[in-house]
């Protein structure tokens, strides 16, 4: 991947999984800072209140990047991982993937955790809109009108 650009969502998207009886649901949507994040998984919080687990990953800034998981409740490493690791193969940032976990009664394992929080992220992902952005600068230029010539050749 080019430096100059970088993958990204333009509209929110969603996945679903479901597992012995546990629901998933994966919602991508578009951030630009951690701000974003925080609001978005408030604002899901609020809608799926009911639900047990609101898992995440981020990955924000393609010029200094950062990302973060969180696993919400679950065994380590089986849900806010396995969503970062969707983002991050699929190339995307500034994005956001927050999945609900609404649990069905029956214990999945690790390995079936893992399983479920990538295939939902990945459904969402899959069901995306993904555009290439470009990295852009506003720069204003001054120079005196007797060099014009000179800098318009330089552009």
């Amino acid at each position: 991947m080019e430096i100059y650009k970088y993958k990204t969502v333009v509209k929110p998207s969603e996945g679903l999984y479901r597992e012995k009886g546990s629901k998933f649901i994966a919602i991508l949507e578009h951030v630009e800072s951690e701000r974003n994040c925080m609001d978005f998984l408030q604002r899901v919080k609020k809608e799926y209140h009911d639900a047990r687990h609101h898992c995440y990953a981020y990955r924000i800034n393609p010029e200094n990047e950062m990302f973060r998981s969180q696993d919400d409740g679950e065994p380590t490493g089986s849900a806010g991982k396995p969503i970062l690791n969707q983002i991050l193969s699929n190339e995307l940032f500034n994005v956001m993937i927050i999945v609900v976990r609404y649990f069905g009664g029956t214990k999945l394992g690790v390995s079936g955790l893992i399983n479920a929080y990538k295939t939902s992220s990945g459904e969402a992902i899959d069901e995306a809109r993904i555009v290439v952005r470009h990295l852009t600068r506003l720069a204003e230029l001054r120079f005196d009108y007797s060099s014009m010539n000179n800098v318009m050749r330089v552009i």
